[in-house]
């Protein structure tokens, strides 16, 4: 049987062929299930936004964030997301790429609390 193919906008189409350094060495690192059997996406539509990689098992997105965010478009983009159940984890593109191991403890973390709140 032939994979499906989910239908993806074309905006997260493109972020996904354009992805930072900092977000490959992330996605490397949590994609097939690496981090304790939890499965996460990237860059995940969930509509009217994008989120840079969901967990939704966990309801925890990770952000990798670089010079051009914008504070008050993302503390509008935050506060949508958390009314609907997600929480949101912020890290800069330089915290990825030299403290990757810091990363990564923080969101096994923040997933092992979020499955036992359930």
């Amino acid at each position: 049987m032939p994979p499906v193919r989910r239908q993806i906008s074309s905006h997260a189409s493109q972020l996904r062929r354009h992805r930072t350094d900092a977000e490959e060495k992330f996605w490397q690192t949590v994609r097939n299930r690496q981090i304790d059997g939890f499965k996460f996406r990237f860059q995940h539509s969930l509509l009217p936004y994008i989120a840079d990689f969901a967990c939704l098992e966990a309801m925890l997105i990770v952000e990798i964030d670089g010079g051009q965010h914008d504070e008050a478009r993302d503390a509008k983009r935050t506060a949508f997301l958390e009314s609907e159940g997600f929480e949101i984890l912020r890290f800069w593109n330089n915290d990825v790429l030299t403290n990757l191991d810091g990363v990564i403890h923080v969101v096994r973390e923040a997933l092992v609390r979020r499955t036992r709140e359930e």
